[in-house]
């Protein structure tokens, strides 16, 4: 009966945790290979436990510049795609004007457009105004479709943000840029950073799109394609951890610093309400 009760209360918490673990255990035989030495380059069974993965990731040349390149394309898609899309939202939330509507689905239709169909898209678009395929359409190309993704993170974050702030630091006499610069970008900044790792971790992952607008360029997830049909070197799986765990401690660092912010606030407040005695 006392077993019975305690999986009636907690069922919710246990599926939770097994829809979890479900989605985690890929990324743990990721993690787990590379530590591993196999039997063969076609093999990918534990055969033996191994650091040498670690300590050379750069064993191959060829998949070391693929993970440069892939990175150099992320960063300057998300940050083109993160100043666009961070303008577009403001204009979307904060103004009316003609057409706002049409914006709005517009916005939406990379996300909902197969990436088939867009790279194919992109590639006749290339071609037809005589561009030539490699590192900078493969970046215009990711900043297209990380934009949308950029514009929904942070007017989400826009839309829920406490109007009355701005107006209060305005009957302070502040002016709008110093309004902007102390009440408006730091509460929106948290949208804005997670729209950031958003777009690079899609930018950094995608092979569809950029493999129709690559030509001879080769990024880390077309290198592992080809790589696939004559045996993966297992420091693939040393860069996939490695980038996990990267993505993990950041998601971390500002979960902590959110809690810090919240912990001095409730500290703070008490603090600020106590009335000061005077003397009699």
């Amino acid at each position: 009966m006392r077993l019975s009760r305690w999986l009636a209360d907690r069922w919710v918490m246990i599926v939770a945790l097994l829809v979890l673990g479900y989605l985690a255990l890929p990324i743990l035989v990721v993690a787990g290979l590379s530590f591993n030495r196999p039997s063969s380059r076609l093999s990918y069974d534990f055969n033996e436990f191994t650091l040498d993965n670690w300590r050379q990731p750069c064993a191959t040349s060829d998949m070391c510049d693929a993970v440069v390149r892939s990175v150099q394309i992320g960063f300057i898609a998300t940050v083109v795609a993160t100043v666009l899309g961070t303008l577009m939202a403001f204009a979307l939330v904060r103004h009316r004007f003609r057409g706002r509507s049409g914006i709005n689905v517009l916005i939406f239709l990379p996300m909902a457009t197969p990436e088939l169909v867009m790279g194919t898209s992109l590639l006749a678009l290339f071609v037809s105004a005589g561009v030539p395929q490699g590192f900078w359409t493969i970046v215009i190309a990711h900043v297209m479709f990380c934009v949308s993704f950029v514009v929904v993170t942070v007017k989400a974050r826009l839309a829920g943000m406490d109007r009355r702030l701005e107006e209060a630091a305005m009957d302070l006499y502040a002016s709008e840029w110093q309004t902007f610069r102390r009440i408006t970008l730091p509460l929106v900044l948290p949208g804005i950073v997670a729209a950031a790792l958003l777009a690079f971790s899609l930018s950094f992952d995608d092979f569809i799109i950029t493999n129709f607008n690559a030509g001879t360029t080769v990024t880390f997830p077309m290198y592992v394609w080809g790589a696939a049909q004559r045996g993966i070197p297992p420091q693939v799986n040393v860069i996939g951890t490695a980038m996990f765990a990267i993505a993990l401690l950041l998601v971390g660092l500002s979960s902590l610093r959110g809690r810090r912010s919240r912990r001095a606030n409730l500290l703070v407040g008490p603090e600020q309400a106590r009335p000061v005695r005077g003397r009699s």
